[in-house]
């Protein structure tokens, strides 16, 4: 005997499914496995998750919606390459929100809280001392996002957390860096002591200028991709200029 689903019924499985399949290529996408600009292929998608093609497309809409995809008519879904101007207004505006992040927190932090945030601490150190910047980024990425959890306030996370999945790709990037790491990893103490401190004061400043610090690394870090990317495109023209005298 077939078994019947009532429509409501497989309506809540293809939503679940969707939500299941948005989930796992977001992951993808904020951990690197898709380079900005790169294409989406949705009937590869769906083989490689042994799932229909229904599932993938909803899930598309889902990731346009969170600014991590766009949907370019007859050419098809890309992961989303965001322009530096959009980068540093998003960083303007996190700055911000981590201010009052971290004066809530140093006021209201458990010590609970305080031991969770201090271990994180602890392993973004090891992550340093091992040059492993893949699970740096992971964990620099946790550590904020339980701050603002900690903060208590469901609205300032739900928006915090979009900026930061719209961001995470030009944070990925800055911390390839290795050089970078250490200099993170003593901002991040830095926040944790403030927070520590019961100070609302100190705790806001270290949060707000350990974002603005990003945020000038970025722009650096893009006006060093800029300049290499020149000096790629300019000897390669020299390089065909050459073979073309020597036709």
């Amino acid at each position: 005997m077939t078994a019947v689903f009532h429509p409501t019924i497989a309506m809540l499985q293809s939503s679940s499914l969707t939500t299941v399949v948005q989930q796992e290529i977001e992951r993808a996408i904020l951990q690197g496995e898709y380079a900005p600009g790169s294409k989406l292929i949705e009937a590869t998608l769906a083989q490689a998750m042994g799932v229909s093609r229904g599932p993938v497309r909803e899930a598309f809409r889902m990731l346009e919606e969170a600014g991590l995809v766009r949907n370019e008519k007859n050419r098809g879904v890309f992961v989303r390459d965001i322009p530096i101007d959009e980068a540093v207004e998003i960083f303007d505006l996190r700055a911000a929100m981590d201010e009052l992040v971290g004066r809530k927190l140093a006021v209201n932090i458990t010590p609970a809280q305080l031991k969770e945030i201090k271990g994180l601490g602890d392993a973004m150190e090891k992550a340093v001392k091992a040059e492993d910047a893949y699970n740096y980024h992971l964990l620099n990425l946790r550590f904020h996002d339980r701050l603002v959890e900690m903060a208590g306030n469901s609205k300032l996370t739900s928006i915090y957390r979009k900026l930061i999945k719209e961001l995470s790709l030009f944070r990925r990037l800055n911390l390839a860096d290795g050089w970078l790491l250490p200099i993170s990893a003593s901002e991040h103490r830095q926040i944790i002591k403030a927070i520590a401190s019961g100070d609302p004061e100190a705790a806001g400043k270290a949060m707000f200028d350990h974002v603005m610090d990003s945020k000038e690394r970025t722009i650096e870090n893009d006006l060093r991709r800029q300049e290499r990317a020149r000096k790629r495109e300019s000897a390669a023209l020299k390089a065909k200029a050459g073979r073309a005298e020597r036709q």
